[in-house]
């Protein structure tokens, strides 16, 4: 089992903690309008989930409800499984540490690292990761209606407001790829989740097989058929009153 991305130390942790406690009360926090971001002077735990790895700044909106709830409820699906609950679990959360989901083989190394674990353990591990997944879904897509359809409105809506400057249009554009981001995020690491569970289970049935793997491939299954009604099916929320005025 070589080649595991390696968590940071303790000491690389708490830099981290202490340069972004510093980032947070610099000055270099302002925004477009002269003032401190309010992202940062109400800096929720997952607030960074969304902005993409350009240089373009984050709107300086402060977020909705539903869209502080999006991304605290998309961060457990698109942490990798073995990431939590560990020591340097809070510098993920933070944004500070990523580990790279993609790599398929490397949840099942992580799964079979532990010597002590017993085969029954491993499986159970492997169907406690999966239910987990398939509990957070509907939540997490609920939201992220909502926060879409409202999304569109708002677009609607920059065509009716009056004297709008050109700072608050680019914050609404930001806020809306943002939030469509989160979404694309999750669906991406869903993907790439059910991927790895697959390999580990096939693994798993190699060298260690059991009756055990039967209940695994169930609950793939289901968490395979909840993405996609996800993906296909108009969503249950309902639709709130246009944002925008009609002419």
């Amino acid at each position: 089992m070589e080649n595991l991305p390696q968590p940071p130390t303790r000491t690389t942790v708490w830099r981290l903690i202490a340069f972004a406690a510093l980032t947070l009360l610099s000055g270099c926090a302002s925004g477009e309008f002269g003032e401190i971001y309010p992202s940062f002077v109400n800096a929720s735990v997952h607030d960074w989930v969304g902005r993409g790895p350009d240089k373009i700044p984050p709107s300086v909106f402060e977020f909705t409800d539903d869209e502080r709830a999006l991304r605290d409820l998309a961060y457990p699906l698109i942490e990798p499984p073995f990431d939590r609950q560990k020591w340097y679990s809070v510098a993920g959360e933070w944004g500070l540490f990523h580990t790279n989901p993609a790599e398929h083989q490397k949840y099942f190394e992580r799964l079979m690292e532990d010597p002590h674990k017993s085969s029954s353990g491993r499986y159970a591990q492997l169907n406690e990761d999966i239910r987990n997944d398939s509990a957070r879904l509907a939540q997490f897509f609920e939201t992220a209606g909502r926060v879409l359809d409202i999304d569109q409105k708002r677009m609607k809506s920059l065509d009716y407001v009056s004297a709008l400057g050109k700072g608050e249009r680019q914050s609404a554009l930001r806020r809306v790829r943002e939030n469509a981001h989160v979404v694309d995020l999750v669906r991406r690491s869903l993907g790439d989740r059910v991927a790895a569970y697959q390999f580990a289970l096939e693994r798993l049935v190699v060298v260690i097989p059991s009756a055990q793997a039967v209940d695994a491939e169930r609950l793939l299954r289901q968490l395979q058929d909840q993405i996609a009604r996800y993906d296909q099916l108009p969503p249950t929320w309902q639709r709130e009153p246009s944002l925008a005025r009609s002419n």
